[in-house]
């Protein structure tokens, strides 16, 4: 067993952030145990740095009475995103643990829309009176500002608990001390309504550089404030989960270190089974044109190549258009004008290959390394030319599709790599025999 007081002792000069992913490392009974002897303070500080399989965990090696001094002193965005992932009995048990005030706070907080910026906003932040003088002010906040999530901003309420302004702590420290909150107001501030979703109050955020934002209600009542690590985190679970979809998978539930194999097998295999039946339409495909490719065998010869230029393309495409969307450069309005450079995109990329193509097609017959024939010149037009409409299409296609997803109400990373693809290769398949039935036909077929 681990030497606890020790271990106690080289921790408690470590930020809480060290400390938790130390406990991470521990087997669960051991580190219950070392959980258990730190400092209440440390103890409190250390918890919502776990992830939230690791706080269960915890909760449910702690007496009512630990548990209790815990979740009363957690910040509430954090004991909400606890409180989340816990099941119906425990967050029942543990919201009866709560004093008056927290167990009213956590209900509010809870009560708001699972996607709302609401879920993410503590009440723990300074608010004053527009008549509120600097040295109130500052009286104000060595009283109340102890809890506060920051102290960046102070924000300015009239009678009503409206928000009116906040202004920066540095312009209340520099300003003389009888100057009131009105004269230093310009009401030129930036606000966030908690019906928002998360996804426009990240955009927000990036706009204006913010370390934290208020949080109104629709008749202008300050409720919360969101603080820039939430936001952080919100940006790491959303880039996260965008990346599993693109890779043509559900998202992982928590981190893949964590995730069962199990649960890891059920997440792929829906998508695979999807891919795999969208590609047997390949085969399918190519059984249709066996024909001309029994009379010239020379032809498959090139359709990795073809398909594969197609489906990468898309990918680009789809990968471009995404993140975009992601970042708030691209609305469903703007369709068109995406269509309308990728269409110049993709003519040139595919002019590009389609010279390639026929370049390396003539050298190889000009230097004997292989005999396409007599008509060689033919075979490489007709590579050429479907590379070029097949990256055109793949890439029209891979642009497209997060705009049509987006318009029906899905997440535009579905559009994943693999979705693109398979498009993609089913239908240049058809467009390369198509023009091979033109260009070669009374010659090799």
């Amino acid at each position: 067993m681990k030497n606890y007081k020790c271990m106690e002792n080289n921790m408690l000069n470590q930020h809480p952030a060290d400390i938790a992913e130390q406990l991470t490392e521990l087997d669960v009974k051991n580190r219950n145990i070392a959980f258990y002897t730190l400092p209440h303070q440390t103890k409190i500080d250390v918890f919502s740095y776990f992830d939230s399989s690791i706080q269960q965990e915890i909760v449910k090696s702690l007496t009512d009475k630990d548990l209790a001094d815990v979740l009363n002193n957690l910040d509430p965005d954090d004991r909400t995103e606890l409180l989340e992932n816990f099941p119906d009995e425990l967050i029942k048990h543990s919201i009866n643990l709560l004093n008056p005030e927290e167990r009213s706070i956590a209900l509010n907080l809870i009560g708001y829309k699972e996607d709302s910026i609401a879920r993410l906003m503590t009440p723990n932040y300074v608010q004053v009176k527009e008549h509120y003088t600097v040295k109130e002010v500052l009286a104000h906040i060595k009283k109340y500002g102890k809890k506060a999530e920051t102290l960046n901003y102070i924000f300015i309420v009239d009678g009503k608990n409206r928000l009116i302004d906040d202004l920066k702590i540095g312009e209340i420290l520099l300003a003389d001390k009888h100057t009131t909150m009105g004269e230093l107001m310009d009401h030129n501030f930036v606000s966030i309504k908690t019906t928002a979703p998360i996804e426009e109050a990240l955009e927000v955020f990036d706009k204006y550089d913010r370390a934290a934002i208020p949080i109104i209600t629709e008749n202008d009542v300050l409720v919360g404030i969101v603080t820039f690590d939430d936001i952080l985190d919100q940006v790491k679970m959303r880039d996260t989960e965008d990346i599993q979809k693109f890779g043509g998978m559900e998202e992982l539930d928590v981190s893949y270190t964590k995730t069962p194999i199990v649960e890891l097998i059920k997440k792929r295999a829906g998508w695979l089974v999807i891919l795999f039946v969208g590609e047997m339409f390949t085969a399918s495909a190519m059984s249709y044109y066996d024909e001309e490719i029994a009379k010239a065998v020379v032809l498959a010869l090139f359709v990795p190549l073809i398909i594969s230029s197609g489906g990468n393309s898309g990918s680009q495409a789809a990968s471009l258009i995404i993140r975009a969307m992601a970042l708030g450069e691209l609305k469903i309005k703007d369709w068109w004008y995406v269509m309308k450079k990728e269409f110049t995109s993709g003519l040139i990329l595919g002019g590009i290959l389609g010279l390639v193509g026929f370049t390396r097609i003539a050298i190889w017959q000009q230097l004997g390394f292989y005999d396409y024939g007599e008509y060689w010149f033919s075979i490489g037009l007709t590579v050429a030319l479907s590379l070029i409409i097949i990256v055109l299409w793949g890439t029209l296609s891979g642009s497209l599709v997060p705009f049509i997803l987006r318009k029906i109400g899905f997440d535009p990373a579905t559009a994943s790599s693999p979705f693109v693809a398979t498009l993609v290769d089913v239908s240049g398949l058809i467009i390369y025999f198509s023009i091979s039935a033109v260009i070669l036909s009374g010659k090799l077929l």
